[in-house]
Formats: structure tokens, C-alpha cells, sequence
């Protein structure tokens, strides 16, 4: 389920303020049905190519993951899916890796449905038991690639166990032609068992699965279940938790008991005495381990239930009709008393007493020990266990004081259902409120409708409440069981049914769509509207925690249209509350008068009734009092709802605190910051929008001029939070306080968009400052500069949003430049569009040729989100239509690259990236192209930087035989290294990825020919790039500077071993280099080039003479290279002489004071 909560920032044509938008997007269906299905029918051509598996897998996984929330939708299509993936499993010639991606995508499926319900759908024939069994008898139970593969084989076996007939009947005859006996396939099956049963993976717990079903069945519990019981509790004495296999195995064990008791805990041959001795001697409850602990506890009360003999309170539960309907009809009668003589009274009657064991005393023991464990899991459990208990003992206990019981209890279940109590940095009480919910639940089972009936109106509120309000996920869908089974068993609860259908387990997930969304449904019906409205202002407007305060206010707003009246009585309450001693009360309260007043605003402009009509007397004047303290929200709720005080004292007073507020926030926390200044920023647009014009669209020269100057100002500002602040103030300002100052406002922003390191936030900012001022002032060819867009003034608009797209600042918290760039990209297309639909004639052919290739770079790079961002904003671009964008070049191009509906995940690195390498073949963005290419494929991400090397060497492969093209490669990417030497946020990937290239002969082509001015360039380059790395500039120390040496850039003969490749005097000038290496100072250098040239002069034969090839390997693998410097340099200077390149020469340095005469 997939909510948007947020402002529609539209303005309708009367000017109205924006509107709180709420839009929720729920599945209705499975929609890549077919997609899948070309997907799996696709996998046996796929299943050899690790990278196109990997693709595969990788898609599966995404769409089945949109369905984890509402994984019903898949249930119509399960059962093909699975015959598609199970005929691959069941074809013999199926190859290892089809068959185990076939299985793994089982898995996936499993995983998002659940496997009992997915289980149920294998085929459990007899002829599917002995070849699942021989399948997963082949399986090597440690390999840890496949063990999808064995999950799903052992699901799979757990289903053929229910077949109805006696497993020896399949073993016919076990004598084998060869004379050797076969294994029964009992004993197969329960040796499969106790192997996966001790495995460290997931296939632990689907063994316990098989066990369920497999001693359940009545031949197998005759013949081998003492034996699995024996070596099970054997198992569990003889482990030692101390040993992390002996934990597993104990794990695996207790899992396939508890599983096995959940489908026998009735059958009174299950030999739970022995059972519970062992485990009271293990002691499992004393565990350091919380599973086992866990384990112990569900094991020990299922164990209880065998003991007890089940007894039924007749007035707990009758079935009644199969029809909900009928149901809910028979409850408007009132149901006949039982009288005397009827067979249920005469049942009871004769019931007897019968003798507790004292097994049970044992066990209530452990679970009230269990009850006090400090993990949740485990009391949880150990609660579970005593219900069951009761529930099967107690019915005849609980039966006369039913009704006396409903009267105690449903006051102290009405409190359970908000109780929350915070505690330091976090709250308690979910727990609580969630086994209040399974009470309500279990009314609905335990009591007649009659019984409850005093009682509806307080449980159907309460439970709505809950369902709608509470901040945790399991307690609103727990309350909304509740509900539910009320509606259904009881009938007496008001709009249940439509209720119902809207308040859904799906419907409640998220917390924002409950509170905006469906409380607004519910409280339309007059019997719950007032009790949402008290509990709201009561218990939420001032809970601990600001998002619930926040979401509790707006849904005060939604819900004033269901009750107006009642909503502006309770102003001057609120109005109290804004004085509190408690914080959060007072922040609630301001909250939910400024949204209160704000909706009774709007319900009364649609009658063209003031706000001060409909507000109670008095609370004009109150809230003018509060003006200091009141958050930035009240005035922009105040402002919009058009409340009359225009050359009001109060107006001065709120201008004063948005400034205030704006200068203050490096006082305040890095986690309440953003959201203070959002909100100063919503009220000083809103008060300047209503108080600032003296006529229609015409502001207060005065005011105008104050605020411009003095947020100008405030963009030169040392403090990097009044810049951002302040450019955020000039971009939120409405068109008429721009209109006449626009080249201020823009020379302004200029200032504050130009680099420096310590204001990344301001430029920023400044960046969406320009894109909201172009907006809101327009575009007009003809216009002046100082009040629209215009040639006059186009060029500084876009000058300092394409300077930013190159802003790479880094500091502690990383790139914080991306920051920039996305801003700018975002800008660059609203002013694009903007321009484009009013002036295009504006738009030079060189500024959208720079913007575009700029976009096209940020596409390129390896950060996602930005990737994605800026591919996003390139499609955008490429097609408006209406007008299109002028001056791109190689349109046509693009667009037969991405045609017009291209949905592209720029996301996956999978997928964008086949595509991007595509531009390289396009003059004008190759250059671009490969500037960003080059910080991805070397990059650190593994998936950014296998992807995108795997696309960029299949176009490089698909030019290998147009020289052309591959000397427009060869030429970008020599004119970017050039312009980017000892640039290391470029060149130090641009050298991992030129040795990428170089190792898988991309150049081969320029290899064959002498001297080619490539290979000559490039080697020029190289070593100019490493010249800063070997002339160091303070004395060397040899161990620190070879743990603080850059290994990205060094060392760097793994380059030059690759030139090698080039042929002629080219290839003397590598080795020289190569040799100059081999007497670096540092000893880590020198061992690595001998490995490097070692391992050249294995792949490339003819760089050496054959005589003296072994000769020259010999002396670079056994010489120490980390002996002092005098004396590798001797083998250095024999090897020279082995390859015939002159000695290098050791050359003095000569300084400032040598040169003068």
C-alpha cells in the first residue's frame, strides 16, 4: 500500500489557499501476470549467464515484493505459477542451474504468500513421493548456494506425507536386481529428517514442517515415532549451549516437537510425562538464548494441553449459521432461555469432576516463570499458553459469573485500549493494548448478544478508536480483528459492516491513511464522531511523540465538516491548553486551533460567512496574547483562513517571530530544524500573501523593501543556516513582493549559489530559490528584467544553475554537493518547461546543449538516487511536446533510444545503464557520457560497478571494427583524463577503469599498430598523473606511507603493464617506467610491480628475447624486493639490461638557491 500525504500547491482561481491532499494507492490486482509469465518461461535460455540470471532474479524479486502487503492478490495465479516452475523440476533433463533457479523462484514466491498457504498447492500424488525424495537425496545439505532448492524439496515432501496410504506399500519388493537390499522409504524419509534438522540454514525449520506431517501419519507414529522421540530428547540433553552447532541442533529439535504437538495436542499417545521430565532437567528456561527459551515455553504448554481434558462452556460459543446475513438477523431477536430438560442442560448436568495431573502443576509452574523472562517473545508465549489453558479447563469456572464479569472488565478493557506510557526516549503499553484487543475479540466468541448489549456502544467506539489512532501497526490491526469479529458474531455493532469493508487489515498499515482518510469515513456516522473528536483533543493532540501530535491536529482539520458546532466549542478549551506547563500539550493545542480555525474557515467561506461568526467569543483576542510562544504553524493557518487584522499590532508581532525563528535555528536540534524552518517559511508566505498588499497584486512598497534587503542580506551571512533560510524566504515569496526586485532577488541568490565549502545548504536552497522566484514572476520575451523573464535576464536565471550541476563538495556526512546538483537539475526543468511554454526563442542553442549534457553526465553517475533523478528530469526534457525543447541535439536519436513512454527503472544499475552507454555513440554528449561512466565503473559498489562495465565493454566490443568510433572513444576519453588530472574524484576511478579496459583488450585495434598517438597520449598522461604520488614533499617514512598511500593510484604499474600491449618504442618507454617502479622507495611498490611484470612477461611472450625470458621471471620472483634500496636496485638495473632499456638514472633535484649565479 503506497499513501502520499502532502500540499497541493495549485492555487484555485479565486486564489484559495492550498489544500491537504491525501491519496491512497492500493493493489487491485496482479497486474504482471503476464510479465511473470514470459519471466519464467524465459528461464531456461537464461539459466547458464550468471549475469542475465542475476537480471532475472532481481526483477522477480521486485514486482513479487509489491505484493507483500496484500499477498492475497496473488492467490488466483499461484497454482500456475507453480506448475510452470515445477515442470523444470520435474523434467530430468533439466540442467543443475535451471533446476535451482527454478526453485528459488518458488522460494520467492513462498516467502511473500507464506508457505502454508503455498504448500498446499504441491501435487501430493503418489508417483510425486519417491522423486521428490530421490531429487532432494542428491542435494549436499552444506551447499550454501542452493538451499532454496532443499527448502522447497522439503515442503514439498511434508505434502506427499498426507497421502492415505501406508508408506511401506511403496517400497515393493526391496530387494534390488543387483541382490542388495533398498532402504524402506520410511526409513529414508526419516533419515532426510534428522539430517536437515541439525543444518544451519533456513531448511531447519521446513524439516520441522516434514516431521509435523510425517509422525503424524498412523503407520509412521506405530513404528518410528518412540525412536525419533528417543533420539530427539537424546539430542536435546546431550547438546551444549555453549557450542553454536549444538544450539542449532537443539533448535531444529524443539521446532519439530512444538510443530508435531500443534497437530497432536488432543491424542493421549504423545508421552508428554517423559517429554516434560526431560525438558524440567535441561532446564531450558534458565537459557542465555531467547529461541530457546521461547521454544521451551511453547513446548511446555502444548504439553499442558495433553493433560487436560476439554470441557466446552455451552453458553461460550454456538456456531450458528454458514450466513452472515442470517446472523446478523437472528441477533435482532431476542434467543429463547434454556429451560430444564433440554439435552445441552442435561449434558451439563451429567458432566463429572475428573482429577488434575500433577503434570500440570509442573506446568503452570514454568509458564508464570516464563511470563517473567525479560524477552517479549517468551512472555508473549508463556501468556498464550496459560490462555489456552484456561480457556480449556475453565468454561464451567467462568459460566455463572459471566455477566458479573462484563461489568468488571469491559471499564478496565476501555482503559487497556489507550493506555500508553512513555518511558525515557521510548513508550510502553503496545502490548497492553494489544491483548486488550484480543479480549474484545474473544467477547464476540464468549457472550450472547443480549450480555453485551449495555456494553456495544463504549467496545465499537473504543475498538474504532484504536483501530484508527493508535501509532502502533499491530494494535490497529488487531483492533480491527476485533471489530470485525464483533460485526460478524454479535451484530449489534452500529455501521458495522460498511464499517468493515473500509477499516480493513490492509487499510489500517498505514498510519497517516488512518488518521487522514478513514477516521474521516467512520466519524460520518453520528454515533462515533464525537468520541474520535474527545479522544483526539484528550489523548493525542498532546502525546509524546510530534509525528502523532502532528497527524492527530490534521485530522482535528479533516473532521470539523462532520461536526462544526461541537469543533468551535472546544476552541476555548484548546485555547486554555496553550498555556500549559506541559510542552507538548501546548504545542498540540496551538496545533489544533490553527487547524480547527483554518476548516471553519473554509466552511464558511463556502457560505460566505466570516470565520468570526462561527468561532466563539473571545478567542480572537485570545489567541492574540499567545503570539510569542505560538509555533509558525498557528500564523499560517490564521493567515490563510483570512482572519481580519491587516494593520493589526499582531501582524508585527508574527513578523518578528518568523525572523526570529528563521535566525535561531543553529540553536535548536539538527532533528526539529528542518521542520521549524518549514514552517516559518509556509507562514511568512501565507502573511505576506494576505497582510503585505495594499491592492490586488500590488505589495506594501515599505514592507517590500524592508523584507528583500534584509533577506539579501541575509544570504551573505556566516552562518550557514540564516543563507538557507534566507534564500528559502526570497523563494517563498509571492509574486507581487518580487515583482520590481527581481534582479535584486536574483543577483542575490547568484552570490549565494557560487562554492564554498562550508555553506552546501545555503547553495542549495539558493538554487530552489531561483526556480520558485522564475515560477511565481513568469516568463515574457518583451518583459523588463527587474519584474519577469526575459532575454535580458535569462542568462543570469540559468548561469548559476548549471554552475552548480559541477558541485562536488564533500565533507564528514559525504557528497553533500548531490544536494546541489539534484536542486539544480530540478530548477533547470521547471525554468525550462516554464520558458519553453511561453518563450522558447529564449533558450540559446549553446545553454540547452550544456544543459542537457550536463543532465546526461548525472545520469551516468554512480550514486542512485541522483541517477535516477537526473534520468528522470533527461526524459522530461527530451519529450515536452507541447512545445517541444529547442536545440537538442541528435533528437531523433535519443528518441529511438528512449522512446516517448519509456518506463526505465534508473534505480537498478541493471537496467540504466544498457542504456546509457548508448549515448557514447552521440558526438555531442560522449564526452559527458563518459565522465560519468568513469566515476561508476570505478567506483566501490559492486552491482553500480559490474553493470556498468558490463555495458560499457559491449559497446566497446560492438565498435571493435569501426576504427572511427574507436577513435572517438579513444579521444573523449584522453581529453577527460586531461582535464581532470590529479583531480581525484575522476582520475582515480578513471585509472581503475583504464585498467578494466586495457586488461580486456578494448584497444586491440591501436595495439597492432606502432607508436599509435593514443597509446603515446596516454602514457603521457599516466605519468603526469602519478608524478605528485612519487616526488613526495616531506621526508618518506616507509611503513606509514604504505598504509597511507592512495592504492587506488597506486601502484601504478598494473597501467603501464597493460600499455605494454603497444607495440613499438612505446613499449621501451612502459618498461622504463616499469624499472623506475622497481627502485621506488617504498618496498610495498617495488613487490608489487615485480608481481605485475612478472605476470606481464607470462601473458605477453614477446616482449623479451626467449633466451633470456626464464632468466628475467627467475630474477623477479625470488629477489626480496624489500632488502634496502642499494641492493634491489642491482637486480633492477640486470633485469634493464636483461630487456634491453637503458638503466634509469637517479636525476638531482634542483633548487631555487643551485640556480642563482
Amino acid at each position: 500500500m503506497t499513501l502520499t500525504v502532502g500540499k497541493n500547491e495549485t492555487s484555485g482561481d479565486d486564489g484559495g489557499e492550498p489544500e491537504l491532499v491525501v491519496k491512497c494507492s492500493v493493489l487491485g490486482g496482479f497486474s504482471e501476470s503476464d510479465e511473470i509469465r514470459a519471466l519464467i518461461a524465459s528461464l531456461p535460455e537464461i539459466s547458464e549467464n550468471a549475469a542475465t540470471k542475476e537480471v532475472a532474479t532481481e526483477k522477480f524479486l521486485v514486482i513479487m515484493d509489491r505484493y507483500q502487503e496484500q499477498p492475497h492478490l496473488l492467490d488466483p495465479h499461484l497454482e500456475w505459477m507453480m506448475n510452470m516452475l515445477l515442470d523444470i523440476a520435474r523434467n530430468e533433463k533439466s540442467p543443475p542451474p535451471l533446476l535451482h533457479l527454478g526453485f528459488k523462484f518458488l522460494y520467492i514466491i513462498s516467502k511473500v504468500r507464506g508457505y502454508k498457504i503455498f504448500m498446499q498447492l504441491f501435487p501430493h500424488e503418489v508417483v510425486d513421493v519417491h522423486p521428490v525424495l530421490d531429487l532432494l537425496s542428491r542435494q549436499n545439505p552444506k551447499d550454501p548456494e542452493i538451499w532454496e532448492t532443499r527448502y522447497m524439496l522439503l515442503l514439498w515432501l511434508s505434502m506427499t506425507c498426507l497421502i492415505p496410504f501406508d508408506l511401506s506399500r511403496l517400497d515393493g519388493h526391496l530387494d534390488s536386481v543387483s541382490g542388495q537390499a533398498r532402504e524402506p522409504t520410511m526409513d529414508r524419509i526419516l533419515a532426510i529428517v534428522k539430517t536437515y534438522l541439525t543444518v544451519t540454514d533456513s531448511c531447519r525449520y521446513a524439516a520441522a514442517v516434514l516431521v509435523s506431517k510425517f509422525m503424524t501419519r498412523p503407520d509412521v507414529k506405530k513404528k518410528h515415532l518412540a525412536d525419533f522421540l528417543d533420539w530427539s530428547l537424546t539430542t536435546i540433553m546431550q547438546a551444549d549451549e555453549k557450542l553454536m552447532i549444538d544450539l542449532v541442533v537443539m533448535d531444529g529439535t524443539l521446532q519439530s516437537l512444538v510443530k508435531t504437538l500443534v497437530l497432536t495436542s488432543c491424542v493421549r499417545w504423545f508421552p508428554a510425562p517423559t517429554v516434560l521430565q526431560c525438558l524440567d532437567q535441561k532446564h531450558l528456561l534458565e537459557s542465555n538464548h531467547e529461541m530457546l527459551r521461547k521454544l521451551g515455553v511453547k513446548l511446555i504448554q502444548r504439553l499442558g494441553l495433553t493433560f487436560l481434558k476439554p470441557r466446552l462452556a455451552k453458553w461460550r460459543y454456538q456456531r450458528g449459521s454458514r450466513s452472515l446475513a442470517a446472523n446478523l438477523s437472528m441477533a435482532q431477536s431476542t434467543p429463547g432461555s434454556e429451560t430444564p430438560g433440554t439435552p445441552d442442560v442435561e449434558m451439563r448436568d451429567q458432566e463429572e469432576d475428573y482429577d488434575i495431573p500433577e503434570e500440570v502443576e509442573t506446568v503452570i509452574e514454568q509458564l508464570l516463570v516464563g511470563l517473567k523472562d525479560t524477552e517479549t517473545i517468551v512472555r508473549w508465549s508463556a501468556a498464550k499458553g496459560g490462555a489456552c489453558s484456561c480457556l480449556t479447563s475453565g468454561g464451567r469456572i467462568l459460566e455463572p459469573a459471566r455477566t458479573f464479569m462484563c461489568v468488571a472488565l469491559v471499564p478496565l478493557i476501555l482503559k487497556a485500549l489507550t493506555y500508553d506510557e512513555k518511558r525515557g526516549a521510548c513508550s510502553v503499553g503496545s502490548n497492553v493494548r494489544d491483548a486488550a484487543c484480543y479480549v474484545c475479540w474473544a467477547f464476540a466468541r464468549a457472550y450472547e448478544p443480549p450480555e453485551l448489549t449495555p456494553f456495544v456502544s463504549q467496545i465499537a467506539s473504543a475498538l474504532l478508536i484504536t483501530t484508527v489512532f493508535d501509532r502502533s501497526v499491530n494494535c490497529r490491526r488487531a483492533a480491527s480483528a476485533a471489530f470485525q469479529e464483533n460485526v460478524g458474531r454479535q451484530g449489534t455493532f452500529p455501521h458495522g459492516i460498511d464499517i468493515v469493508t473500509t477499516a480493513d487489515y490492509f487499510a489500517v498499515g498505514n498510519i497517516s491513511n488512518c488518521y487522514l482518510t478513514i477516521s474521516v469515513y467512520i466519524a460520518s456516522f453520528p454515533d462515533y464522531t464525537q468520541a474520535m473528536i474527545d479522544h483526539l483533543i484528550a489523548m493525542k493532540i498532546n502525546h509524546w511523540n510530534d509525528e502523532i501530535r502532528d497527524l492527530a491536529t490534521k485530522a482535528l482539520h479533516n473532521l470539523t465538516p462532520q461536526a462544526p458546532e461541537y469543533m468551535a466549542s472546544v476552541l476555548p478549551q484548546l485555547l486554555q491548553s496553550t498555556t500549559s506547563s506541559d510542552l507538548h500539550g501546548r504545542h498540540g493545542a496551538i496545533l489544533a486551533f490553527a487547524e480547527i480555525t483554518h476548516a471553519l474557515y473554509k466552511l464558511g467561506a463556502d457560505v460566505n460567512r466570516p470565520v468570526t461568526d462561527v468561532i466563539p467569543a473571545g478567542c480572537l483576542e485570545g489567541f492574540k496574547g499567545i503570539h510569542k510562544t505560538v509555533m509558525c504553524s498557528l500564523i499560517e493557518k490564521m493567515s490563510l483562513s483570512k482572519m481580519p487584522l491587516k494593520d493589526d499590532p499582531v501582524i508585527e508581532g508574527w513578523q518578528w517571530l518568523i525572523d526570529d525563528t528563521l535566525k535561531s535555528l543553529h540553536l535548536m536540534s539538527s532533528r526539529t530544524r528542518d521542520v521549524v524552518r518549514d514552517s516559518a517559511i509556509g507562514a511568512l508566505a501565507a502573511l505576506c500573501e494576505e497582510y503585505y498588499q495594499v491592492g490586488p497584486g500590488q505589495a506594501d512598497p515599505r514592507i517590500q523593501d524592508l523584507l528583500v534587503s534584509q533577506y539579501v542580506a541575509g544570504l551573505k551571512s556566516p552562518e550557514v543556516l540564516t543563507r538557507s533560510s534566507s534564500a528559502l524566504a526570497l523563494g517563498c515569496l509571492p509574486k507581487c513582493m518580487a515583482r520590481t526586485r527581481l534582479q535584486q532577488v536574483l543577483g542575490g541568490a547568484c552570490v549565494a549559489g557560487q562554492k564554498e565549502v562550508s555553506f552546501t545548504e545555503g547553495r542549495r536552497d539558493a538554487v530552489r530559490a531561483i526556480a520558485q522566484l522564475c515560477v511565481k514572476v513568469g516568463v515574457s520575451a518583451q518583459g523588463t528584467p527587474d519584474s519577469v523573464i526575459c532575454s535580458g535576464n535569462i542568462g543570469q536565471v540559468y548561469r548559476p544553475l548549471l554552475h552548480s550541476m559541477g558541485d562536488y563538495t564533500t565533507d564528514s556526512r559525504g557528497d553533500v554537493g548531490s544536494w546541489v546538483r539534484e536542486a539544480a537539475m530540478t530548477s533547470l526543468m521547471e525554468v525550462t518547461l516554464l520558458v519553453v511554454s511561453t518563450a522558447p526563442e529564449l533558450l540559446a542553442p549553446d545553454l540547452v546543449e550544456r544543459m542537457m549534457c550536463c543532465i546526461v553526465q548525472q545520469a551516468a553517475e554512480k550514486i542512485d538516487r541522483y541517477r535516477a533523478h537526473a534520468g528522470m528530469v533527461f526524459l522530461r526534457l527530451l519529450h515536452c511536446s507541447d512545445p517541444a525543447v529547442p536545440h537538442i541535439h541528435h533528437r531523433e536519436e535519443l528518441l529511438s533510444i528512449f522512446p516517448t513512454g519509456t518506463t526505465l527503472n534508473w534505480n537498478a544499475s541493471s537496467h540504466a545503464f544498457p542504456y546509457i552507454t548508448q549515448l557514447l555513440g552521440l558526438e555531442h554528449y560522449r564526452y559527458h557520457t563518459l565522465l560519468g561512466l568513469t566515476v561508476s565503473v570505478g567506483g566501490l559498489t559492486s552491482s553500480t560497478v559490474r553493470f556498468s562495465s558490463q555495458s560499457l565493454f559491449e559497446h566497446l566490443k560492438g565498435i571493435q571494427q569501426d576504427s572511427t568510433a574507436l577513435g572517438h572513444f579513444g579521444d573523449a576519453l584522453l581529453k577527460v583524463f586531461k582535464d581532470n588530472l590529479r583531480h581525484d574524484r575522476v582520475s582515480i576511478p578513471l585509472l581503475k577503469m583504464l585498467d578494466m579496459i586495457l586488461s580486456n583488450n578494448c584497444f586491440e585495434v591501436f595495439a597492432t599498430q606502432e607508436d599509435h598517438p593514443f597509446c603515446v597520449d596516454l602514457l603521457a598522461l599516466c605519468k603526469e598523473e602519478i608524478k605528485r604520488s612519487m616526488i613526495p614533499t616531506q621526508p618518506i617514512d616507509p611503513i606509514k606511507s604504505c598504509v597511507d598511500m592512495p592504492w587506488s593510484r597506486w601502484p601504478p604499474c598494473s597501467r603501464f603493464c597493460g600499455l605494454i600491449q603497444f607495440r613499438g618504442p612505446v613499449r621501451k618507454l612502459v618498461l622504463s617506467q616499469l624499472l623506475v617502479l622497481l627502485g621506488h622507495g617504498l618496498f610495498a611498490v617495488r613487490k608489487e610491480t615485480a608481481g605485475q611484470m612478472y605476470e606481464m612477461l607470462l601473458t605477453y611472450d614477446d616482449v623479451v628475447d626467449a633466451e633470456v625470458l626464464d632468466e628475467a621471471m627467475t630474477l623477479l620472483s625470488d629477489t626480496n624486493w624489500e632488502n634496502d634500496l642499494a641492493t634491489v636496485r642491482t637486480f633492477r638495473n640486470q633485469l634493464s639490461d636483461m630487456l634491453g632499456v637503458p638503466r634509469p638514472q637517479l636525476v638531482a633535484k634542483v633548487t631555487v638557491r643551485d640556480s642563482m649565479p
